[in-house]
């Protein structure tokens, strides 16, 4: 089988835009998530008055990210065209598209093969705003009111489609719209076409910007949603923690460049880590909540456990989708637990490691488990844990090393990274050294 290796990574988040000033911040311990209330009044009256926003240099934006370092200028990272004709969840697309190939050594697209080469990127929402907008236009008025580009900024595959006329790729175009699970299913799903020999290089992964008054009102309304912590937001979104409430929504979008290792070897790329397995699974058993005993998410990761040949005693860190509700986290937790210490597991709970960094991030929905994924390929790559913020006491049975607080340094060998989504859909992708 050919093998998929990760050279290039790229991101735009709440912790800022760029891979590495996200990650430093991660390991830092700092925290993205922000007042939703300098929004509008329409965010003030809702029950969760807290976001993981992308900082922008407005005055009042409750950024933390300073003067201008790292804050979102769309000019910066997309044409006047393309700014015409995309939402905002394609613009973080784009830029997160283009840091990659940078990164991977194909800036601006050189020394790319435009048939062997090709995007995979999703989003779980995709355009709300617009379609929000749009629709109380037309009931107020008529069809006229409807822009032209409405349906080509609605569309989700537009993310993926925006990134392939930029840089002419003729590969491979898929948009995963997964729920939570896009960002995983879309990294996933272009491994198999550069193992399938349909691709040789890869973009992948996941964009969101749903930062909307009924976006928020959605998840609140299914009581998802961190509500106890409005006054406090750097503190609302604390997985594994026995305060945790609910997920924090946040917004961003995360690429990896993958590329055939043969292929990259030829041209002395860089290689930050080998992605070795993938595995898939359905709760099939409720609309928004898993199995308490975390089955669905067991699956997953023994599936891509199995694809890897790689036993769960040699699994080094875990890259938890943890969202800080109180059953999906303890589900979760009894899943990794249940898989990591079996026959072939750890010995005790206190040797697995495992942290999420939605306590920094917050819940990027469709761009999650992308971005959690380069977490975990630079956990590989930099030997280090990033911490879960924000815990401060577990319950019972959360007695493995949660990554409390303050980053770790550990040789980590081989990663997990889970993405689960409503609908019962689980992802589990495996990453390892490349020798």
């Amino acid at each position: 089988m050919r093998r998929v290796v990760v050279t290039g990574l790229g991101a735009v988040t709440p912790l800022g835009v760029g891979v590495r000033r996200t990650w430093q911040r991660l390991l830092n311990g700092e925290c993205g998530i922000v007042s939703t209330r300098h929004l509008g009044l329409e965010f003030a009256g809702l029950p969760s008055q807290v976001a993981g926003l992308v900082p922008v240099s407005v005055p009042g934006s409750g950024s933390h990210d300073g003067a201008g370092e790292g804050v979102w200028h769309a000019q910066d990272h997309v044409s006047p065209t393309e700014l015409r004709q995309t939402a905002k969840f394609a613009q973080y697309g784009l830029a997160a598209a283009a840091e990659a190939l940078k990164d991977a050594g194909f800036d601006g697209g050189k020394g790319l093969d435009p048939e062997m080469t090709g995007v995979c990127l999703g989003s779980g929402i995709g355009n709300l705003e617009e379609l929000y907008t749009t629709s109380v236009a037309y009931h107020q008025a008529n069809y006229r009111k409807i822009h032209p580009l409405f349906v080509p900024r609605l569309l989700i595959n537009l993310g993926a489609g925006h990134i392939s006329m930029r840089y002419g790729l003729k590969g491979p175009n898929h948009a995963a719209t997964t729920a939570c699970t896009t960002g995983a299913h879309s990294i996933g799903d272009a491994s198999r076409f550069i193992q399938a020999g349909e691709a040789d290089v890869m973009v992948a992964g996941g964009a969101e910007s749903c930062i909307h008054p009924l976006a928020i009102g959605g998840f609140a309304r299914s009581r998802s949603l961190a509500t106890q912590f409005n006054a406090e937001p750097h503190l609302s979104s604390r997985p594994f923690d026995s305060k945790r409430s609910g997920f924090v929504i946040s917004e961003g979008a995360a690429c990896v460049i993958l590329e055939e290792l043969e292929h990259a070897k030829r041209r002395g790329a860089r290689i930050y880590a080998e992605l070795v397995g993938y595995g898939n699974s359905a709760d099939a058993h409720h609309l928004t909540a898993p199995q308490e005993d975390g089955s669905g998410a067991y699956l997953a990761m023994k599936k891509a456990l199995k694809l890897a040949q790689i036993p769960p005693s040699a699994v080094d860190y875990i890259n938890a989708h943890a969202t800080s509700t109180p059953l999906g986290d303890a589900a979760e937790n009894q899943a990794i637990k249940a898989l990591m210490l079996g026959p072939l597991g750890k010995k005790q709970a206190s040797q697995i490691n495992v942290s999420s960094t939605k306590g920094a991030l917050g819940h990027l929905l469709g761009a999650a488990g992308a971005i959690e994924a380069i977490f975990s390929i630079l956990a590989i790559h930099e030997n280090a844990l990033p911490p879960t913020i924000n815990l401060c006491s577990v319950g019972e049975n959360f007695d493995c090393n949660y990554v409390a607080n303050t980053a770790q340094q550990a040789e980590v060998g081989v990663a997990l990274s889970n993405s689960f989504g409503f609908g019962g859909t689980n992802a589990s992708l495996c990453f390892r050294k490349c020798e």
